[in-house]
C-alpha cells in the first residue's frame, strides 16, 4: 500500500463513518465506505481448515460452508513438533482463504490446556507456551506468506467452555506472563499476524476487551505489536472502553450500538477523537494490506492440499505403545502389521465413518473423507483379509449386544484385531466443557470382551481431548493416538499401521493416570465468576515433575519403529544465545525421525520454579545408522523468569541445568552451566521486612552502624530468635521501646539508599 494512503483516507472520513468503521456491517464483513472506495472485508473461521459460509451465517458451525482442506485441528497438529510442516499447512491454508477472497482467517489458538476437561482443547495445541508458540509463529508466517492474514486467538486465558463469556480468570501476574501470554508473545514478536482476536472472558476481574493493560501495554508497548485487535463475536462489553483500551474491531456487527456508544462517548468527552483515528487507522491498514490478494485470489490443488493433510495426519499420531502380543515366544512388537498373514479384523464405527475434526466454529467442510476401514482394505488388498464388525453405535452410551457379539465373532477368527475407540463430537466442543475423561462405557465393555477373545489387539484412538488410558491400556500391546486426523486422516492411520510410514509423533500434552491427578482440582471450573488459578505455575507436566506424579502419558513421549541413541553433549556460546549440541543416531533399521527436546532446571533460585521447562526442539530425519549433531539454541529468555517487583524478566546467576531427552520422563543427557545472572536491586519502603534493610548495599550497612553495640545488635543477631525478629518491617521496629531509629528518620534513610543504589 501506498505511504500516504491511510491518513489520506482517514482526514477525509467524517466522525460518524469513523465510528461504523469500528463495527462489522454483518456476521463476517467489515464496514464498507463507498464514496471512499473502502471495501468490506470478509473474515471468517480457521484454523484448520477455511470455514466460509455461504449463507445462513453464524458463529458454531451449524450452518453450511463451502468446501475446503480439513487439515489435522491442533490437538494433532501440535503432535508432529514439525515446525516446518505447520509453515507448510499455513501455506496451503493461505492459498484456500486468498481463493475465496477471504482477507483473514480467524486462528490459530494457542490458549494453554490448563485442564484436560476444557471443550475447546482440540483446538488448541498444548500444555507449554514455547512448543504452543513456536508452531502456531510457523503457521501464521505461512498463511500470511500468501497475501493473507491471520487472527491470534484468545487473548487471553481463555483456559475453559464453562461461563466463557463472563468468567474472571483470577491469575497472578508471574503465571500470565510465564505460562499463559508467552505463546502469544513468541507468536507476536516472530510472524507479527495481522490482527489478533480478544478472548470473551475477564482477566482478574477485567473484560479483555477492555483491558489496557493487556492490548495496549503488553501487546503493542512490549511485545510491538503493529496489527489490528478484534473482538471474538460477542465479547464486546462496554464498546466506548474498548477503543480506549485498545480494541479496533467489534465483530459481528452490534446493529449500530456500538457506534452510537462511541459516538455518544466522544460527544460526553469520556472518549477522544483521537482514539478513534488510532483504531480507524489499523482498520483502514487492514483494508490496504489486503487489496492486492482480493483483486489477484487465484487458486489451489485440491489434490495437493489433501496429499498435504495426509502427510500432516501421519506426524501427528502418537504410537503410545508397541509390545508383543500374547506371552509366547513371540517378541516383536504387534506393529508395523505384516504386509501378508491371517486376517485382520477391524472393529469399531469410527473405522467406517471418522470422528476427524470438532464441532464449533472450527468445523470444516471436507473436500473429501477417507476412511480407515477403505485405507486398510486398499493396502491389504490380495494379501491379507480385512474384515469389520461397528461395535458400538456412537451415538449411544449403551453397548449393544448384537454388535457387540459380532466384534467378538470377528476377533476370534482374525490373527490381529484393530479396534478403532474414541469421543463421540457429543463429548467435546466450543461451548461447553466435558465432565470426565473417560471413554464411553460400550466402548470399554467392547474392548474388555474383545481382549478375552484375542489377545493381540491394537486400539487406534480418535479424541481431541486426552482420555483416560489406565487401567485398559495394560491389557492391549499397541496403542495409537491420532486425536483428530483431519480429512485424511483414514489414510494416514492405514500408512502407520503397515508401516507405510513411520510414527514420529509426541505427546504435546501430558496424559494423568487419574483425572484426579491434574493441577486444576479444586481450582476448576471455579465458582460465583471467578475461576482461581492456584496452581500457578505447575499446569501440565510442571505440575506431575513437582509431586513426582506417575502419568500414563509424559509430556514429548512417542514411540516409533526404530530406536534412537544420543550422545556427545556439548554446549557452546552462539551469535543468538547459548547452542546445545548433540548427536542423535538412528539405531534401528528403517528410517524414522526423532524430535529432540531440551530442558532448562534451576535447582537454586529466590522463587518457585518448574523442576524443568521445555525451552527448545528439533525434529531430525535420519535413515537406519545415519548419525546427526543437531544444534539448539536458547536465549536469555530460557533461563529467565518473571520478577513481580522488578516488573521485568530476571536471570538469576547461577547452576543452571540442561537436559536432553526423548520425552520429559526420558532424559538421555544432562549437563550444567553457571550463568552469572542480572543485578536485581529490591526496592527498599519504609514497611520492608529489617532483613531486606539489612541486606542492601547501602542501607544495610548504615543500619548496622547505628545497631552496633545495643541490646538490639543482639536480638537481631541472636542465633535462635534473630530470624523472626528481622522479619518484622523496619517502620514497626522503630516504633519498639529503645530502637536506636526513629520513624521519622525513615524517609531520609530511603533516600540515601536510592541516591547510593
Amino acid at each position: 500500500m501506498s505511504d500516504d494512503a491511510v491518513p489520506t483516507l482517514l482526514a477525509r472520513l467524517t466522525l460518524e463513518e469513523k465510528a461504523a468503521l469500528l463495527g462489522g456491517s454483518d456476521f463476517w464483513h467489515t464496514q464498507p465506505v463507498e464514496r471512499l472506495g473502502i471495501p468490506a472485508l470478509m473474515v471468517t473461521d480457521g484454523p484448520h481448515g477455511l470455514r466460509k459460509q455461504a449463507e445462513g451465517a453464524d458463529h458454531l458451525g451449524l450452518n453450511d460452508s463451502v468446501p475446503a482442506t480439513c487439515f489435522p485441528p491442533a490437538a494433532g497438529l501440535a503432535s508432529s513438533w514439525d515446525v516446518d510442516l505447520l509453515r507448510r499447512v499455513g501455506e496451503a491454508l493461505g492459498r484456500e482463504t486468498r481463493a475465496e477472497r477471504v482477507a483473514v482467517l480467524l486462528g490459530p489458538g494457542v490458549n494453554m490446556k490448563r485442564t484436560p476437561l476444557c471443550g475447546r482443547n482440540f483446538e488448541y495445541f498444548s500444555e507449554d507456551p514455547v512448543l504452543a508458540g513456536d508452531l502456531a509463529a510457523a503457521m501464521v508466517a505461512g498463511v500470511q506468506s500468501q497475501g493473507v492474514g491471520t487472527s491470534l486467538k484468545h487473548f487471553a486465558a481463555n483456559n475453559q467452555e464453562t461461563q466463557r463469556m463472563t468468567i474472571s480468570a483470577d491469575v497472578d501476574e508471574r503465571a500470565l506472563r510465564e505460562i499463559y501470554l508467552t505463546a502469544f508473545e513468541r507468536v507476536v514478536k516472530t510472524a507479527q499476524p495481522w490482527t489478533v482476536m480478544c478472548s470473551y472472558n475477564r482477566i482478574n476481574g477485567v473484560y479483555a476487551s477492555q483491558d489496557p493493560w493487556l492490548l495496549t501495554r503488553v501487546l503493542r508497548e512490549e511485545w510491538g505489536f503493529t496489527g489490528l485487535v478484534v473482538s471474538d463475536w460477542g465479547a464486546v462489553d462496554a464498546r466506548e472502553e474498548g477503543v480506549r483500551a485498545g480494541l479496533d474491531l467489534e465483530m459481528p456487527s452490534s446493529g449500530g450500538t456500538g457506534t452510537r456508544r462511541v459516538l455518544d462517548a466522544v460527544a460526553a468527552g469520556t472518549l477522544s477523537e483521537a482514539d478513534v483515528d488510532r483504531s480507524v487507522r489499523r482498520v483502514l491498514e487492514l483494508v490496504e494490506r489486503s487489496r492486492a490478494a482480493l483483486a489477484a485470489p487465484g487458486s489451489f490443488d485440491v489434490e495437493a492440499h489433501h496429499a498435504l493433510a495426509r502427510e500432516a495426519a501421519t506426524r501427528s499420531a502418537v504410537l503410545l505403545k508397541n509390545d508383543p502380543a500374547g506371552q509366547g515366544p513371540q517378541t516383536a512388537p504387534l506393529l508395523p502389521l505384516a504386509a501378508s498373514g491371517g486376517t485382520v479384523a477391524v472393529v469399531g464405527e469410527f473405522a467406517r465413518t471418522p470422528r476427524y475434526q470438532g464441532a464449533g466454529s472450527s468445523q470444516v467442510n471436507p473436500t473429501r473423507l477417507d476412511d480407515a476401514l477403505g485405507a486398510l482394505r486398499e493396502q491389504f488388498a490380495g494379501a491379507r483379509e480385512v474384515t469389520f464388525a461397528a461395535g458400538y453405535d456412537p451415538s449411544s452410551e449403551d453397548a449393544d449386544a448384537a454388535l457387540v457379539a459380532e466384534a467378538v465373532a470377528h476377533a476370534e477368527a482374525a490373527e490381529v484385531v484393530v479396534l478403532f475407540l474414541g469421543l463421540p463430537a457429543s463429548y467435546e466442543s466450543e461451548g461447553y466443557d466435558r465432565e470426565h475423561m473417560n471413554l464411553p462405557t460400550a466402548q470399554l465393555e467392547l474392548l474388555e470382551r474383545v481382549v478375552a477373545a484375542n489377545p493381540a489387539v491394537v486400539v487406534v484412538l480418535s479424541n481431541g481431548s486426552a482420555v483416560h488410558l489406565e487401567p485398559w491400556q495394560s491389557s492391549v500391546p499397541a496403542v495409537l493416538e491420532t486425536w483428530l486426523l483431519g480429512q485424511a486422516g483414514g489414510g494416514a492411520v492405514a500408512d502407520l499401521l503397515t508401516g507405510a510410514v513411520n510414527p514420529s509423533g509426541k505427546l504435546a500434552e501430558t496424559i494423568p493416570v487419574h483425572y484426579l491427578d491434574n493441577p486444576t482440582i479444586g481450582n476448576f471450573p471455579g465458582e460465583h465468576g471467578h475461576v482461581r488459578y492456584g496452581e500457578g505455575l505447575l499446569i501440565g507436566y510442571r505440575w506431575y515433575d513437582a509431586h513426582a506424579l506417575p502419568v500414563a502419558g509424559a509430556f514429548g513421549h512417542g514411540l516409533s519403529y526404530t530406536s534412537f541413541e544420543y550422545s556427545g553433549l556439548r554446549l557452546a556460546a552462539g551469535a543468538d544465545g547459548l547452542e546445545v549440541h548433540v548427536v542423535v543416531r538412528n539405531s534401528g533399521d528403517v528410517a524414522g525421525a526423532e524430535v529432540v527436546q531440551v530442558y532448562v532446571s534451576d535447582s537454586e533460585s529466590t522463587v518457585q520454579r518448574p523442576e524443568q521447562e521445555l525451552k527448545g526442539f528439533a525434529r531430525v530425519v535420519l535413515e537406519p545408522g545415519e548419525s546427526r549433531e543437531v544444534v539448539l539454541v536458547l536465549d536469555e529468555r530460557a533461563f529467565a523468569f518473571w520478577h513481580s517487583v522488578a516488573g521485568r524478566w530476571v536471570v538469576e546467576g547461577g547452576e543452571f541445568g540442561i537436559r536432553v531427552g526423548s520425552s520429559s520422563r526420558d532424559i538421555r543427557l544432562a549437563t550444567t552451566i553457571t550463568l552469572p545472572g542480572d543485578e536485581v536491586g529490591t526496592p527498599l519502603a519504609a514497611d520492608s521486612e529489617a532483613e531486606q534493610w539489612l541486606a542492601h548495599p547501602v542501607a544495610g550497612p548504615a543500619l548496622r552502624a547505628t545497631i552496633e553495640g545495643t541490646p538490639w545488635e543482639q536480638m537481631l543477631f541472636d542465633p535462635q530468635h534473630g530470624q523472626m525478629m528481622r522479619a518484622i518491617p523496619l517502620v514497626r521496629l522503630t516504633r519498639f521501646p529503645g530502637f536506636p531509629v526513629a520513624e521519622d528518620e525513615l524517609p531520609r534513610l530511603l533516600a540515601d539508599a536510592d541516591a547510593g543504589a
